[in-house]
């Protein structure tokens, strides 16, 4: 069984399939966007975190900055620590440049899949607002095609969410507590189950009050932390960016405990564990973004764009400096292990090593919650609001397990989960490209700082669409 998911994963996130998929359709939004994450990037973090709220009675469950926090909950986890590290032991310090590049261009990927999560968002029986790939696909693609691909997505998505939204990420909780702080999995496991039973059944107005209070906190907390330690290795700082460019190119030879990394290797993995950190492209953040409450599809991609720029360009460029400031990525270890040791090197004593598990701890327990939402989401698609509750308390539970089994399995699994999440997303996303592009185009023309719109540029997209494809004055019907 271990060696068939090897197979299928190497294919899925080999260098045919999902990456270059990955890659292209990010470049192909960037292309038809006009560089918005390039032009944008200063209004959108300003609406994000400056300007909370759209207004009171706009549609939508929580602010833009709660849906901004909940996704950056799922998304800033164990890949942003032990996935970085894997990405340097396996393909050199090459492979943080691209990460980079999957950031900068799966921004256009991640602010168009938010905007289509608004755009065709609905609401479910109990009135709550709904919406993401597993309902736009369906909407936006004509036919059966788009109703397998939407289908195909949620059943992915659930999958996903007991693995790397679950199992993976309480696994790596307690294995951190043992080590770091002597305490017993099974406890770790009853405390993470109870406290997230508690958490989701408050819905998503529970969770998002969560993940916004303790969100930005943790990262700044680690950002900090790592700034201390390039401060203390400052004369590093110039040789690890030399590495990082030209190795990106080039390869790396073996040094120390290295064993070598060529350009292959590089752009592999680089681009492999970036998307696995920042999930722009696989469609996940369109789920909670489609609850936000927005006076334009346009508003709210823009914002959840910047998640992706929190993620990879800031904290996931944090662990990876650090980590070749220090030096110790020639030493032969890998995932958390290598980042611990290089906060361990930069910082006094021990606290390089509790900081690193600290916010492995935090980031962990973020992204289970962040990914129940999500899963929740997909069951209500499946099966209706009748699957909700049940899907909590089962979620809960799985986190007990996670905490107290090996793994190894579970992992590749859940890559391959992510990979198929991708597959159908991606593909809508294309198809959907020129829609995305005219209404996107239509609002910053009207909007172009994101300021409060004039009336007639607060009309939903479909009205746009329709103004645009009719004409003012015409039979609409």
């Amino acid at each position: 069984m271990d060696e068939m998911l090897n197979e299928i994963d190497k294919i899925i996130w080999g260098p045919y399939v999902l990456i270059p998929l990955l890659l292209g359709t990010g470049i192909w939004l960037t292309l038809r966007l006009g560089g918005l994450q390039f032009t944008k990037l200063g209004p959108a973090l300003g609406l994000a975190f400056l300007r909370r709220n759209d207004a009171a009675e706009d549609e939508g469950d929580v602010s833009h900055y709660q849906a901004l926090a909940t996704a950056l909950a799922a998304t800033v986890g164990v890949g942003n620590i032990a996935g970085v590290a894997t990405a340097i032991h396996l393909g050199g310090p090459g492979a943080l440049f691209w990460m980079w590049i999957s950031a900068i261009f799966g921004m256009a990927a991640k602010y168009s899949e938010a905007f289509m999560g608004v755009r065709f968002r609905t609401l479910d029986a109990n009135g709550e607002v709904s919406g993401g790939p597993q309902y736009y696909l369906q909407k936006a693609i004509p036919g059966g095609f788009g109703k397998f691909l939407a289908l195909f997505f949620a059943v992915a998505a659930v999958i996903a969410s007991f693995g790397i939204g679950n199992m993976t990420q309480s696994n790596s909780v307690a294995a951190a507590m043992k080590e770091t702080f002597h305490v017993s999995p099974t406890i770790v496991g009853a405390v993470l189950a109870v406290m997230t039973a508690l958490v989701l059944l408050g819905g998503l107005k529970s969770v998002s009050r969560v993940t916004s209070a303790f969100v930005p906190a943790m990262i700044i907390f680690y950002v900090v932390a790592g700034t201390i330690v390039l401060i203390i290795n400052a004369s590093g700082i110039g040789e690890a960016f030399r590495l990082v460019f030209t190795d990106a190119f080039t390869g790396t030879a073996a040094v120390g405990g290295f064993l070598g990394a060529g350009m292959a290797q590089a752009i592999q993995y680089g681009i492999a564990r970036g998307i696995f950190s920042n999930e722009s492209g696989m469609g996940s953040a369109a789920i909670v973004a489609a609850a936000a409450k927005t006076k334009h599809p346009v508003r709210q991609g823009l914002v959840s764009m910047t998640q992706t720029f929190i993620d990879t360009i800031i904290v996931v460029s944090m662990t990876g400096l650090v980590i070749l400031t220090t030096g110790v990525w020639q030493g032969g270890k890998t995932g958390a292990a290598l980042t611990a040791e290089g906060f361990s090197a930069g910082l006094p004593g021990t606290w390089g090593g509790i900081i690193v598990a600290l916010a492995l701890i935090f980031f962990a327990y973020s992204t289970v919650l962040g990914w129940a939402y999500y899963g929740e989401r997909n069951i209500e698609r499946l099966v209706g609001v009748k699957g909700i509750l049940p899907y909590r308390l089962l979620f809960s539970a799985v986190v007990f397990v996670g905490a107290t089994l090996e793994l190894s399995t579970v992992w590749t699994l859940s890559d391959i989960a992510n990979g198929l999440m991708a597959l159908p997303n991606l593909i809508g996303l294309l198809i959907c490209s020129g829609l995305i592009a005219r209404e996107t185009k239509a609002y910053l023309k009207a909007d172009p700082m994101l300021k409060d719109p004039p009336r007639e540029s607060t009309l939903n997209g479909m009205e746009l669409l329709l103004r645009e494809e009719v004409g003012p004055g015409r039979d609409r019907r």
